[in-house]
């Protein structure tokens, strides 16, 4: 009654297998690839438009868990359906895979639906589990963990993110199924950035001053970045904020925090007039933004849950910064490790504050240039997992009748 998320998530499958016959033909060639939200999407997005290319004589079927996954998505060009999927059980699998027979089953990092997995295998459709990253106290590793590794060996291949996880697959007996593609996440960014778009009003904004492009920013973010603009205090430094939420409120609470500062939707066409800072009021513009910056800030880090995406910054060959709170993340750990991320403390004495390294940023020449290969050279270096999945099943000929 009082969650939107959990009322959409509801609704979405009132009438679900009813919707799905009407939909779907009898006799269609089918892929139906399974994401849990939006996060999932991107990393089975390389693959979905790989085997769109291939040109196979297949349709694609998009089913997803979360409605924030399906509400941004439903009309992904992509793909033929996009729908919720239904709930696990053994009646609600057995019906959707009469009404879907699909050719190809893929799953995307963290999806183990005991009653759908149990089905899927039983009428021996091929199935893949791609972009999987696992950790040691998951539950497929532990003493209890019995029926999880029951789940996972239902799987005809486990396309992995790293050797670690590949080392926890190899010790419950898996091996033979499991091998390292790495992260398709980095296919997409590198994708993004080949074919992106200029903005003209950012790029009138901009002018020739360096940039400072604030991306997936929470209130503390944003609070830190009034401080650390503040402490700085260079006219000419610009500051573009892209928040991690659009809402009303929270985008006044960040013209508060900079009484200055101007909306995209309300920046003038010849440029932006006095202000140096500008709000993004708008969703699906950050991975272009970040091609602007010349530091990129990512939110998120100063939060428990972690940094947000780093790999959109990144993949620019920009110095990208981040809060303490990242190393749950492998790609944020191995940007570190590059030398393309630099994570920060905002307190004296536990490390580098973000204003320091914002001003050796913008004063030394030589560490920016180190900084900003860094960050180029480790996306490059990490692409390549959609097309290792891709050549997988055409050696194993899993979409041959």
């Amino acid at each position: 009654m009082f969650n939107l998320k959990a009322k959409k998530w509801v609704q979405g499958r009132q009438g679900l297998f009813e919707k799905l016959e009407k939909a779907i033909p009898i006799g269609e060639k089918i892929i139906w690839i399974h994401c849990a939200s939006l996060g999932e999407f991107e990393q089975g997005r390389p693959v979905i438009e790989k085997l769109k290319k291939q040109a196979t004589g297949h349709r694609i079927l998009l089913t997803f868990f979360s409605p924030s996954g399906y509400e941004a998505q439903k009309d992904y060009p992509g793909a033929d359906w996009v729908f919720y999927l239904p709930l696990d059980g053994p009646r609600n699998a057995k019906r959707f895979l009469e009404i879907t027979h699909p050719s190809l089953v893929i799953f995307v990092k963290y999806e183990f639906w005991y009653y759908y997995l149990k089905k899927i295998k039983y009428r021996k459709i091929p199935l893949l589990l791609i972009s999987a990253l696992f950790r040691k106290d998951m539950s497929f590793f532990t003493w209890y963990g019995k029926l999880p590794r029951k789940m996972l060996s239902r799987f005809d291949h486990l396309f992995v993110q790293n050797p670690e996880s590949k080392e926890l697959v190899d010790k419950i007996g898996l091996s033979g199924i499991c091998s390292v593609s790495g992260d398709t996440r980095f296919d997409r960014v590198i994708e993004i950035a080949a074919t992106v778009e200029s903005i003209p009003s950012i790029e009138k904004f901009i002018g020739s001053d360096k940039t400072i492009i604030a991306g997936s920013t929470w209130p503390e973010d944003e609070a830190l970045l009034q401080k650390i603009y503040q402490t700085i205090n260079n006219p000419s430094l610009k500051l573009i904020i892209a928040p991690h939420e659009i809402t009303e409120k929270h985008l006044g609470e960040i013209e508060k925090l900079f009484p200055n500062s101007i909306r995209f939707s309300r920046l003038p066409a010849s440029g932006s007039g006095s202000t140096n800072t500008l709000i993004i009021d708008n969703i699906g513009m950050l991975s272009r933004l970040y091609r602007y910056a010349y530091i990129s800030y990512i939110g998120g880090g100063l939060r428990t849950m972690g940094v947000h995406n780093v790999l959109e910054a990144a993949v620019y060959g920009k110095p990208v910064l981040f809060g303490a709170s990242y190393h749950k993340y492998s790609e944020a750990v191995d940007l570190v490790h590059s030398g393309g991320g630099l994570p920060f403390n905002t307190e004296k004495g536990k490390g580098a504050l973000p204003e320091e390294l914002i001003e050796s940023l913008l004063t030394n020449d030589e560490e920016y240039k180190y900084r900003s290969m860094a960050a180029g050279d480790f996306v490059q270096s990490n692409k390549g997992a959609a097309e290792k999945i891709i050549q997988f099943i055409q050696e194993n000929r899993l979409l041959t009748n």
